[in-house]
C-alpha cells in the first residue's frame, strides 16, 4: 500500500461533549491552577471522561483529592446527566466527611453549570 501511496483512512472515536458556549451561571475560579494543597480534603477536582466500549459510549465522572491524587469518588452511566457527577460527589463526601469549606472545583461543562443549594 505504502508504494503504491495509498493509505488507510482512519476514523476517531472522539465525541465533542463540553459545552462552553451557554448562558447558564459559572461559579468563579478559586483554585486558579493552585494543583499543590498542604493538607488532605482542601480542595478535590473532578470531570468526566467518555468511554467507547463495544455497548456503546460509557461516562466515568471521577473526583480526585489534590493532596495525594487519590481518587475519592466516582460514578459510570450511559449518560452525561448532572446525577451522574453528583453521584461521584456523592462517594467523595460519604467516603472522607470533608470539613467545612473545601474546595469543589471543575470544569464550566453545561452538565456542571447548575446551581446547588446546601
Amino acid at each position: 500500500m505504502q508504494e503504491a501511496g495509498v493509505a488507510c483512512r482512519q476514523r476517531r472515536r472522539y465525541r465533542h461533549t463540553t459545552d462552553s458556549d451557554h448562558g447558564l451561571p459559572v461559579a468563579p475560579n478559586l483554585l486558579k491552577r493552585q494543583f499543590t494543597v498542604p493538607e488532605p480534603n482542601q480542595a478535590w477536582v473532578a470531570d468526566i471522561t467518555a468511554i467507547w466500549t463495544l455497548e456503546g459510549w460509557l461516562y466515568l465522572a471521577a473526583v480526585l483529592d489534590l493532596y495525594d491524587r487519590q481518587v475519592i469518588g466516582w460514578a459510570m452511566a450511559d449518560h452525561m446527566k448532572t446525577s451522574l457527577t453528583l453521584d461521584a460527589l456523592e462517594m467523595a463526601i460519604g467516603r472522607r466527611r470533608p470539613p467545612r469549606g473545601v474546595l469543589h472545583h471543575s470544569d464550566s461543562n453545561t452538565g456542571r453549570c447548575q446551581v446547588f443549594r446546601g
